[in-house]
């Protein structure tokens, strides 16, 4: 049976659409109003990930920089002569880059001659934020600000219980409960991400090959780089696969479970995996928006 197409969102949220930033301003795209008003930042381990927003809507296409080059002049580059007045939402797993948002949020509130304390606010989630979620975890500060994202997204777009999988430099598995049907963050997993395994197999390895990620055309592979990716892919599917079902048995929820794939890999890999329903690109960002609802004026 064909499986359905991904989740898409309006014409204002990219399917698939990661930008290296670039002088044309493509961070803001020409949208009828409101205008935005918000920017939302992920900064994860490989790429940083900025988008403006409006209280409704992502606006326009999610601008990607390398982490190690982040800095506050390449934000202002890529968001070109966008004003926002609201504020910058920022999830953040690299705690050493996140001084470059807030020197860029200094020089915002500068260029439109704000005082240190009044402008445009930086909010940076965590577990104390409002989320639209509770949290019942024993260590909640330890929780990744955007797993945190994640779970005020998947929360927004499909309730709970629910389990978000996010395919990045690691894959991580969040679960939501809904103990007397208030949606809760109870844990996850974390497992090595698709790219990491292979790229180790590179690097530890004197004649496995580089290769890029792609649907393998057969289980047998005919050449190195052919069997290489038959492991990774299928390999990966199994493991997801596993992992979810394993989750699906402690949390007893039967078919009530959403089961939401995001991140970088998240299309190659629930492609044909049936187990995931959803396919979101930018659920993290989606949720970075929605945190912003709760938080800011």
């Amino acid at each position: 049976m064909k499986r359905p197409r991904p989740w898409r969102a309006s014409t204002n949220t990219l399917g698939n659409a990661e930008l290296t930033a670039r002088r044309d301003g493509s961070l803001i795209k020409a949208m009828s109003t409101p205008a935005p008003d918000t920017l939302l930042i992920d900064i994860s381990n490989s790429f940083t990930k900025l988008v403006a927003s409006t209280r409704d809507a992502l606006a326009g296409k999610p601008v990607r920089i390398p982490t190690p080059k982040l800095t506050a002049g390449a934000i202002r580059q890529a968001i070109s002569r966008a004003v926002f007045t609201r504020g910058v939402i920022l999830s953040s797993v690299v705690p050493a880059a996140e001084a470059a948002v807030e020197e860029f949020v200094a020089g915002l509130r500068g260029a439109q001659g704000d005082s240190p304390k009044q402008g445009p606010r930086l909010l940076k989630v965590g577990h104390k934020t409002k989320l639209g979620v509770a949290i019942d975890y024993p260590k909640p500060a330890s929780i990744g600000a955007d797993r945190l994202a994640n779970a005020a997204g998947a929360v927004a777009f499909y309730g709970a219980p629910a389990i978000v999988v996010d395919f990045g430099t690691a894959v991580t598995f969040d679960v939501l409960a809904a103990p007397n049907g208030v949606a809760t963050y109870i844990g996850g997993v974390i497992a090595p991400g698709l790219e990491s395994m292979t790229d180790y197999l590179y690097q530890r390895t004197a004649l496995l090959p580089r290769i890029d990620l792609r649907e393998p055309v057969a289980a047998i592979g005919k050449s190195t780089k052919e069997a290489m990716l038959a492991g990774a892919v299928y390999g990966y599917r199994g493991l997801v696969r596993q992992i979810l079902e394993e989750i699906r048995r402690e949390l007893k929820t039967g078919r009530r479970l959403s089961v939401v794939a995001t991140g970088g890999y998240a299309e190659l890999i629930a492609e044909r995996l049936p187990e995931v329903q959803q396919v979101h690109p930018n659920l993290t960002l989606e949720g970075l928006r929605i945190i912003g609802n709760l938080n800011l004026k």
